[in-house]
């Protein structure tokens, strides 16, 4: 069914829908108006707790914080109480340690604080080390250097040194192991031990001073130069032999460079002299009765100098080098020994060496002992092969120019008799 309406129908229809909606926009925004406030109203509410709430947690944190404050006091308290205890603790167990190494023990029953064990500690120490810091005389033993033990009265010097009085000796006393003495070997400290024991203060004291009494004290021996060639072996005792024969040959040959080089300038003003008054004959006859290498150049020379300069000379010169054999005997045998010393303290170097190793090989570095024979060897022979090299090398080279010296002074000899010979010949001619 279709309806027809007019334009006044439909006019007043929408005036009638815009008049309802227009209604309804006035109640919407009523309504907003009034969520508004509300929501305003609720919003300042919310600040206000907000606010609250803030200062609520302020108030908390701080009392939270000095909370965590006195928490930390308290267990950086309850921590040095339990370090001081731990530190009691190990001082008490250290001091009863100590004490009863003397002899000396602290009550360690339960029933006793630590504090009073502590001082009980404290007291007894006090009074060790009034008694350990002074000089006191106890009865006891020691033993001998032969090691008799004898019996009589010790004098100790603290905890640190002591003194032994008996009839057969007195002196200072060393440790002897496990807790015992033994008499030093020094006799001056015999008089000091009297003297203490007399109750006499000394302004000087022989003493021996010590740690303890568990370990025996090896008295050193005074090494002597037999105990340093020992300890070089067979090769110290080779360069050593070398060496005393060194020493031999450069005696006899100061001795034959003494006898060649004896009376040169004797021999040529004689010569020269006899040779100006009386000739060759009295020149010969006035060196007859001189001996050695310079007097037997001049006889030849004395026998040949009528002939040719040259001649002469020549003739000089051999009998100066059938003298040199005689001159220079021995020389290049000690050069020999004083470079063949270092060479074979060197080889002892390397023996010692090797042998070191062998032991470190075998029984490992524990005990520097077994390493000292090995290393000795080696120092030693260096040394001895140095100590024989250079004097010996020193004084044949000093020889040896000795002995060039003498060669010359023959040589200018010779010359200085054939120029003499030729000025008085020449004038007589």
């Amino acid at each position: 069914m279709v309806t027809t309406l007019g334009a006044s129908d439909l006019s007043r229809a929408y005036q009638k829908e815009y008049t309802f909606l227009k209604a309804q926009k006035r109640e919407l925004e009523a309504q907003l108006k009034r969520e508004s406030v509300q929501q305003q109203q609720a919003l300042e509410e919310a600040k206000k707790k907000l606010a609250q709430l803030q200062e609520k947690l302020v108030a908390v944190s701080d009392k939270a914080q000095k909370v965590q404050e006195k928490v930390e006091k308290l267990s950086k308290k309850a921590e040095e109480v339990a370090q001081n205890g731990d530190l009691t603790s190990r001082v008490l167990l250290q001091s009863t340690d100590t004490l009863k190494s003397y002899g000396l023990t602290v009550d360690e029953s339960n029933q006793t604080s630590s504090n009073q064990k502590l001082q009980k500690a404290f007291d007894m120490s006090l009074g060790l080390y009034k008694k350990l810091s002074s000089v006191h005389t106890e009865k006891g033993k020691f033993y001998l250097p032969n090691g008799k033990p004898v019996a009589g009265d010790i004098v100790k010097v603290g905890n640190v040194a002591a003194y032994g009085i008996a009839k057969e000796a007195a002196g200072a006393l060393a440790p002897a192991g496990e807790g015992k003495y033994k008499l030093w070997n020094a006799s001056e400290a015999a008089d000091d031990a009297k003297a203490l024991y007399a109750g006499k203060a000394l302004p000087t004291l022989d003493i021996f001073l010590y740690e303890n009494l568990d370990k025996e004290v090896e008295f050193k021996k005074e090494k002597t130069m037999m105990d340093t060639v020992k300890a070089g072996g067979v090769i110290g005792y080779i360069i050593l032999a070398l060496g005393l024969i060194g020493l031999l040959l450069i005696a006899l040959r100061i001795q034959l460079l003494l006898k060649s080089g004896s009376n040169v300038e004797a021999l040529t003003k004689a010569v020269e002299e006899k040779l100006k008054t009386g000739g060759v004959a009295a020149a010969q006859e006035a060196i007859k009765g001189f001996k050695g290498s310079t007097a037997r150049v001049l006889k030849a020379t004395l026998r040949n100098i009528t002939r040719d300069r040259e001649h002469i000379e020549d003739i000089v010169m051999e009998n100066i080098l059938n003298e040199s054999a005689n001159i220079d005997r021995f020389g290049s045998f000690v050069l020999v020994i004083a470079a063949v010393a270092p060479l074979l303290g060197l080889l002892g170097t390397v023996t010692g060496m090797i042998a070191t190793f062998d032991i470190i090989t075998e029984f490992g570095t524990g005990d520097p002992k077994l390493l000292s024979g090995g290393i000795s060897e080696a120092l030693v022979t260096t040394m001895l092969g140095l100590v024989v090299a250079i004097p010996l090398l020193l004084l044949g080279n000093l020889l040896s120019g000795w002995a060039q010296n003498i060669k010359d002074s023959m040589e200018q000899a010779a010359l200085h008799i054939i120029n003499v010979y030729e000025k008085t010949h020449t004038k007589s001619a």
